[in-house]
């Protein structure tokens, strides 16, 4: 029998996509709309199938660290490795691309040699970022990515003001990049300092005889990177335009994939090279946390634009995932991870909902919605379950991620900071059910609105959302599925380690 396993690797895994883009955009290739189309559904569906397999034959002995020498005086290396969190956050990652592809049908009317390239030169960037053994291959992917992500909001945008919004998310990005840039510069040779060795490695890196101080001042320099892509209040503001004025492909992408590099570069750097310094910051960023929780929950229920009530309820849940790792301890770090995963699920799905309301309606104004339900009542199916996901209804994913969380938050040794914030989070639980309840009750029931469409959703619509409702209900259902992978992890002093 064949072994697959032997036709795995992690720089096919990350290049892939990249490579199909490249051959899009060839001269040679027809210039047909459909055809196009097919060939990139047909790549990033091929890249799903691959990173499934990762799954079925994972094991550390066989997914070893793959490098070249790059800067060689320097210790720094091109590199790839995958551990558990890596190839949990690879699989949301091409799950995403594949829905945002399929919805691409009706969204992209224009331009779609490029824009298919650019999203799959997008997928490229942000399984190079969860995939990099090296901070500064890290740091290439975690640039890189701005390249797609502006174009594909700004071009392709359907807000008035999607360029602006564009680049509102570039000079927050590259802001934050530059403190974390200098964050990782002094990461880098402090270790060398430490340990004698140039090694950019990351889970090479040792500061044990570095000073408590300055382990804090590079912690919070990545935190401010790592916080604006998450993102955390105040810097949080170029989210809501981004999401209102993008493509809903690419706004399924932004809130289902890009947010959580934000999370997943905190777990990886914070907590796993930086142990020590993230306990002492821990219940500060925890309070931060809370204010994304209970302000962006208030935010998003005032909101009458349903993209931005989609845009503002992500910042809120962002802070519970954000509170979850601050708990430093194996119940709230596995719900963190968990909730990654299904946020990442959920808001993609409600951001296809937006999308078909949009198409059909050409309206995204909640006061002038309403009796979708009577005239589309196979979106108003979806819909509600997507919804009640949302909210936490028990039996789908978002309940679990959200009571372990809340769980490891109210277990944790750090101080009683942390146990008051994961008190003063649960109320909140209350007003995001309001608000998407809102969404469900002003926009599919009560009078008649300015929204009369004629039919209800498409084929490739019904298996996007028929595929997202089926995966809720799995991880709701059977948790234990996603959790022992999670849960492989090794967990040394709070930190995880490959």
């Amino acid at each position: 029998m064949f072994d697959f396993s032997n036709i795995l690797s992690l720089p096919v895994l990350v290049f892939m996509p990249l490579v199909f883009g490249i051959i899009i955009v060839l001269p040679f290739f027809p210039n047909n709309d459909i055809t196009i189309r097919r060939f990139a559904k047909g790549c990033i569906v091929f890249q799903l199938i691959y990173s499934l397999l990762f799954w079925i034959f994972y094991d550390k002995g066989f997914i070893s660290v793959y490098s070249l020498d790059w800067i060689k005086t320097l210790g720094i290396k091109f590199g790839f490795v995958m551990d558990e969190l890596a190839l949990v956050v690879s699989i949301l990652t091409t799950v995403i691309f594949t829905f945002a592809a399929v919805m691409s049908k009706l969204h992209i009317k224009h331009g779609h040699k490029y824009y298919y390239a650019l999203l799959l030169f997008f997928e490229t960037t942000i399984l190079g970022i969860f995939n990099a053994a090296d901070i500064f291959t890290f740091f290439l992917f975690w640039e890189l990515e701005l390249v797609p992500a502006y174009f594909l909001i700004g071009y392709w945008g359907e807000g008035s003001n999607a360029k602006k919004s564009a680049m509102k998310f570039i000079l927050y990005t590259f802001i934050g990049s530059l403190f974390m840039l200098v964050g990782l510069i002094m990461l880098h040779y402090f270790n060398f300092l430490s340990s004698g060795s140039m090694n950019g490695q990351i889970d090479m890196y040792n500061l044990d005889k570095v000073g408590t101080n300055l382990q804090i001042l590079i912690s919070v320099l990545l935190l401010i990177g790592f916080g604006v892509k998450l993102p955390v209040v105040p810097i949080h503001t170029w989210l809501p335009d981004a999401h209102t004025d993008a493509a809903t492909p690419v706004s399924m992408i932004l809130a289902g994939v890009l947010l959580k590099t934000g999370g997943y570069a905190i777990i990886r750097f914070n907590l796993q090279v930086l142990p020590e310094a993230f306990q002492i910051i821990a219940p500060i960023l925890a309070i931060l946390a809370l204010i994304n929780i209970i302000y962006t929950a208030l935010v998003a229920y005032a909101q009458v634009d349903i993209k931005r009530i989609v845009a503002y309820s992500s910042i809120s849940n962002m802070g519970l995932i954000l509170l979850g790792i601050c708990s430093m301890n194996i119940i709230g770090l596995t719900g963190s991870i968990f909730h990654i995963v299904a946020h990442g699920i959920i808001t993609a799905g409600l951001f296809v909902i937006c999308g078909i309301i949009l198409l059909r309606c050409r309206e995204r104004d909640i006061n002038k919605l309403g009796g979708i339900a009577a005239n589309m009542p196979r979106l108003f199916g979806f819909a509600t379950v997507i919804i009640l996901a949302s909210i936490g209804l028990p039996s789908l994913a978002g309940f679990i991620g959200e009571v372990i969380t809340i769980t490891g938050a109210l277990a944790s040794d750090l101080s009683n900071t942390m146990k008051l914030t994961a008190l003063l989070a649960l109320p909140v639980l209350i007003v995001s059910s309001c608000y998407m309840l809102k969404f469900l009750h002003q926009g599919f029931f009560g009078a008649q609105g300015e929204c009369n469409p004629s039919a209800d959703i498409a084929n490739h619509e019904f298996l996007v959302l028929i595929a997202i409702v089926v995966i809720l209900l799995i991880l709701g259902c059977f948790p234990a599925s996603l959790i022992n992978i999670i849960q492989n992890l090794n967990i040394i002093d709070g930190a995880v380690a490959w």
